[in-house]
C-alpha cells in the first residue's frame, strides 16, 4: 500500500445544505428564499441551533419553479423576423407589398380622397 500515491479526495456534494448557504445555492437572496422557498421545504436540525435543507428537495423545488415560470430555450439562431409566413408567396421582401392588388387599390383610394378634398375645398 505504501507504493500507491495519495489521491485527492473527490468533491462530494453535501446532502444537507445549511440555511446560510441555501439561498445562494438557488441563486437568490435570503428574503426571497424565506418568502418563496422555505415554507415548502423540510427543515433538518443540525446540532443545537443549526438548520439545513435537503439538497435534493432544493433541486426538486427549483425544477418545479422552472417548469412553472421558465421561458422556452432558444432554438438555433432563428429570430422572430426570420420566420416564413404562409400568407407571403415569395418570402419576406422588404418594401414590397405581398398583396398584388394592394398597390392599385391604394392608388384608387388615394385618388378618391384627393378628389373629395378638391371638391370640398371649392365649396368653402
Amino acid at each position: 500500500m505504501s507504493g500507491q500515491s495519495a489521491r485527492p479526495a473527490p468533491d462530494i456534494a453535501p446532502r444537507i445544505i445549511r440555511f446560510r448557504d441555501a439561498p445562494r445555492y438557488l441563486g437568490m437572496d435570503r428574503n426571497r428564499f424565506n418568502a418563496e422557498v422555505r415554507p415548502y421545504l423540510t427543515e433538518v436540525p443540525i446540532g443545537k441551533q443549526g438548520i439545513g435543507f435537503d439538497r435534493l428537495e432544493l433541486d426538486r423545488w427549483i425544477e418545479e419553479y422552472i417548469v412553472r415560470n421558465g421561458r422556452p430555450a432558444r432554438k438555433g439562431k432563428i429570430t422572430w423576423d426570420a420566420r416564413e409566413y404562409p400568407a407571403s408567396s415569395g418570402g419576406a421582401v422588404f418594401g414590397t407589398s405581398t398583396n398584388a392588388s394592394a398597390g392599385g387599390e391604394f392608388a384608387r383610394a388615394l385618388d378618391q380622397l384627393k378628389s373629395r378634398k378638391r371638391s370640398g375645398s371649392s365649396q368653402d
